[in-house]
């Protein structure tokens, strides 16, 4: 696979940044990756962004949840599942329409805006939260390929946040090259970063044989509000990922008509991390299972009049 002459460049280098040991470039070439994406209402996604520049990329009038998860097997700072949950967008004074940012991508900054990225370890939290500002926590991850299906599923505080099974396909033969952006809000400030993959894929489009199951901690909250419609846009997985994650970022000041609060995560957050590459324990797979069999595909993407407890225990029931 071939990338750009910087990222060729740096091949063979080490930095160090904040007691975390690189050998460059920031690569994984043997990880497995798994993505969905579903239509959600984009004017209430439009309330979860931050700042006045970013804007929910709208297909036919919804806009687009992106749930992508990596099990990296081989970076430099260990192994460690990296679970993305975000929110395809747009950057700029104003949104585009639809065609344009697909087709110019790179001119109306079109990417993903993370609301949530936990992963496995807390060294992993150190660099991505300080350096690339991404909002990453350390939480219960796993990431299980099946015969049938690939699953992974995010606990935090002991209480379900996000769960995602997707068919796996039988073959991974359309060659994917992607060049990735991200935003993340850090400090009071709108942080870009870019990815760039590449690795054969097997997709489905639409179907319902992909399963999103939505809990009840605090973080998943706003997700409940997106008005998500259980059926996958899309599906994919990728076998091996050979991707690349670039070594420059781009910042702005984030910006509203009234002086904002402090920020929610900022420097402190960072401060005392360590460099563990201890996972936490395996998040709740039997309650999950029986929440999955129990619940309407409506009701495990967030629509339901009851916490999840009230409803499994009222399903046990009957």
């Amino acid at each position: 696979m071939t990338f750009s002459p910087r990222i060729q460049w740096l091949k063979g280098r080490y930095a160090n940044v904040d007691g975390i040991p690189f050998t460059m470039p920031v690569r994984t070439q043997t990880s497995p990756a798994l993505f969905a994406g579903f239509a959600i209402d984009a004017d209430k996604a439009a309330e979860l962004l931050p700042g006045q520049e970013l804007h929910p990329l709208r297909l036919f009038g919804r806009g687009i949840l992106v749930l992508a998860v990596v099990n990296y097997l081989d970076t430099t700072i260990g192994k460690y599942v990296e679970f993305c949950v975000g929110i395809m967008v747009t950057r700029g004074t104003s949104a585009p329409p639809t065609l344009p940012a697909l087709a110019l991508m790179g001119h109306y900054g079109t990417g993903v805006y993370i609301y949530d990225l936990p992963v496995s370890t807390e060294i992993s939290v150190k660099g991505g939260l300080g350096i690339w500002g991404m909002p990453k926590r350390q939480a219960n991850l796993d990431y299980i390929i099946g015969d049938e299906t690939v699953s992974t599923q995010y606990d935090l505080d002991g209480q379900l946040v996000v769960r995602v099974d997707i068919p796996r396909p039988r073959q991974a033969r359309l060659p994917m090259v992607m060049n990735g952006v991200s935003y993340g809000d850090f400090r009071g400030m709108l942080y870009k970063s870019y990815v760039h993959l590449r690795g054969a894929t097997g997709m489905h489009l639409g179907g319902r044989r992909a399963r999103l199951l939505i809990g009840d901690h605090p973080r998943a909250e706003p997700l409940k509000r997106l008005n998500i419609r259980p059926q996958a846009l899309f599906t994919g997985f990728t076998p091996v990922v050979d991707g690349v994650l670039d070594d420059h970022i781009e910042t702005w000041y984030l910006t509203a008509d009234n002086p904002p609060p402090d920020p929610a995560i900022g420097l402190r957050d960072v401060i005392g991390l360590g460099l563990s590459q201890q996972w936490l324990a395996p998040p709740d797979r039997a309650t999950s299972d029986r929440l999955m069999a129990t619940l309407s595909p409506a009701q495990r993407v967030g629509q339901r009049s009851e916490p999840l407890a009230h409803l499994l225990d009222d399903g046990e029931k009957t």
